[in-house]
Formats: structure tokens, sequence, C-alpha cells
């Protein structure tokens, strides 16, 4: 039975999310405390808590969550993922890494057994794209496209600076921000290609791309309505599908985001995405596998692709901001605007892990973490084929 105390509760989380989401950090914490006040023992409420808080010495908040752990064991699973990854969190911010990492490798571990994932078939996958989509398969399908140059594609790795990017090119008064679309891939399947990706693109039909450039142009406008002159879409696995973007796209700007691979890579680790989602990083080797895959395939289209990709280096965006984002501002065919310096007073909504980092100035803070604790990552610097 729900009582109205849980009811209460739900709603002052419901109402955190929210305002989380809209930038206002301070007046979602109170609403996570308010849940918080209401039902101590929500493992959920804590997680919710720690994204938007920084634990300092001495912190009250941080009790509560280490009397919750004394009794782990008895947690339903879902409860102590989100306890795991709240408590790894807050002694993070304390400096105690190797005791914040224990509790990120409980919960990764947690979470790994209720996720199904096949690492071959998604692995072969990869190389799959790399065989069937050649310089020579793109050559013969040009200009069977749309010509408009609505889209913005913003693409890379989870965590490595895609969100930011987009940020800043949605301060920009001639860009709408659409966020983390589906479209693209909605639109292959519709016009027929998406069941035969990517074995049966050599055979395409005739006019299967132009199908799918204009129901994805179509849905763009439906998201961002008629005044926009450019709209992101910020899908990150949009990676996959960059030889078919090009041919069905040809004058979208294309931004692919990186960021140092293990710094990558353990912000994923460390990060608790929605239930189903990138499975693959909940293990580290298999995270540490699944970002070489994805290190190659976007070689290979930098190969098919010559001159059509911009790659950003969120390194390049912490030393040398204005720069880099005068790049990301001309690569997309726009005039400068002061605004993309200010990216983190837009108010527009944000709904990816990075909502709290994109509501704040650019620092360093999260560049080469790693380097102190490399005996704790030693599967995941395998996997990559770095030294431990």
């Amino acid at each position: 039975m729900v009582t109205p105390r849980a009811t209460d509760a739900e709603a002052h989380h419901r109402r955190g999310i929210a305002l989380e989401q809209s930038g206002r950090l301070a007046e979602a914490r109170a609403a996570f405390e308010s849940a918080l006040a209401l039902l101590p023992h929500r493992a959920l409420f804590h997680h919710s808590l720690a994204r938007v808080h920084r634990f300092i010495p001495g912190d009250p908040r941080l009790p509560p969550m280490q009397a919750l752990a004394q009794r782990m064991a008895a947690l339903a699973a879902e409860d102590q993922v989100y306890l795991c990854f709240a408590l790894g969190k807050a002694y993070a911010d304390l400096g105690e890494l190797d005791r914040a990492f224990r509790y990120y490798l409980h919960g990764n571990a947690v979470r790994r057994r209720s996720v199904t994932y096949d690492e071959a078939a998604a692995l072969g996958f990869l190389q799959r794209i790399q065989r069937c989509i050649t310089p020579q398969v793109v050559a013969a399908r040009q200009g069977r496209g749309a010509d408009s140059p609505l889209p913005i594609f913003i693409l890379g790795m989870p965590r490595s600076g895609s969100t930011l990017v987009e940020q800043i090119l949605a301060s920009h008064p001639q860009v709408f921000g659409g966020g983390e679309l589906r479209h693209f891939g909605e639109a292959l399947v519709s016009a027929g290609i998406g069941q035969r990706y990517p074995d049966g693109v050599a055979s395409l039909p005739e006019d299967s791309l132009r199908q799918a450039s204009e129901r994805y142009v179509a849905a763009l406008r439906a998201t961002a309505g008629p005044a926009a002159i450019r709209i992101t879409d910020k899908m990150p696995t949009n990676y996959l599908f960059l030889g078919l973007i090009r041919l069905a796209l040809p004058n979208a700007a294309i931004v692919h985001t990186r960021r140092d691979p293990v710094d990558c890579c353990l912000s994923n680790f460390t990060t608790l995405f929605a239930p189903g989602r990138l499975a693959y990083t909940y293990d580290l080797g298999e995270l540490g596998r699944y970002y070489r895959g994805y290190d190659a395939l976007m070689r290979h289209w930098r190969g098919v692709l010559p001159g059509a990709i911009l790659d950003v280096h969120y390194e390049d965006l912490v030393t040398g901001f204005e720069s880099a984002a005068r790049r990301i501002v001309a690569h997309c065919g726009l005039d400068w605007h002061d605004a993309c310096l200010r990216f983190y007073a837009a108010r527009r909504q944000v709904q990816t892990a990075s909502v709290s980092e994109v509501r704040q100035p650019v620092h360093a803070g999260a560049i080469g973490r790693w380097q102190a604790q490399k005996h704790l990552y030693e599967p995941l610097l395998k996997a990559m084929g770095m030294p431990a």
C-alpha cells in the first residue's frame, strides 16, 4: 500500500528531477532533501541528491548513506546500485578515491548481473560496418540525399563532452538544441534501410536515402518549429551511421567529441545510466574492449569521409575554450555569437548525465584523474591495450 508520506516523497523527487534538468540545481537539491526527509531509506533519493551536491568533510548528508550501507546485502539489487553510486560520488568528492571506486565496482557488478549484453555481437557489428560501408560504396551513392543544412550531428562516446558542445551551440540564437533524438534511426527503419544495415547498404533502392533524409528533416522540424536555422541532434550512437548520414544529408554538420580514452571510460563506469542503456559500461574489461571497437570505427569513418567530421577534444575545450568554441561554431556554418561563451547560463532543459556539469564554466578537474589510481583499473587498461 502506498502511503501519503510515500506519495509526497515521490512528488518532491519528481519535482527535483525537473528542476535539475532546467538547471535550477539549488532548488533541485532542496527538493531531493525534502524527499529524503520523508523517506530517508530510499536509495534512489540519495543518488539523486548526490548528483547535485558536492560533499565536504563532516557533511551531514553522508552518515545516513553509510548507515544504509551497513545492511547492503539486505537491500534490493537496484537499491544497492543507487546507493553505491551515491556513495561513490560522495567519497570521490571527499578525495577518498580508493573507497569511492570500491563502491562503484560493487554497484556496477550488481547492475551487470541484470543486463543482457552480447559482447561478441556488439563488437562484431562495429566490424561489419567497416567491412560493408567502404569508400567505394559511399562514392557510388552520392547525390541521393536531401540538400538540407538544418541538422548538426553531435556524436561520440558517452561522457566525451557532447553535452557541453551542444550547450555551446544551443546558446547561439540561430540554433535549437534538440538533445538526444532517435529520429535518424527511426527514419532509416521507416525507409526500409535500418533492417538491412549494414550488410544491405550496397544494394539499397535508388530512392531510399532520400526518403530517409526527408523523414528525418520533417521530424527535426516538428521538434524545433519553423524558425530554427540549425538544430542539434546529440544522439551519441549516431557514430554507427556516419556513412549514411553523409549520404542522406551531405550538407549537415558533423561534430565528433573526443576525450582522453581512460578518462572517458572511467566517466562512463562511474555514471549510472538509465536501465537498458549502454550495457557495455558495467564491466571494466567489456568497456575497454568496446571503446577500442568504437575508436577503430571512427578511424574508418575518417578515411571514408575525409574532411567531413570535426573532431573536438574535451581537453581543448578546457585549456582553450574560446578558440575551440569558435571552431565548432564556424564548422556549423554560423557566425560567431558571444552567447556561446556563456553556455552555462542557457536555461534550456538538459536530460543527460551531464546535466550538472554544463551549468558551470569548464574546468580541468576531470582531466587525468585516473593516473593516481592505475592499480584499480588494470582490467580496463589491459582491455584497452595500455600498460597497467
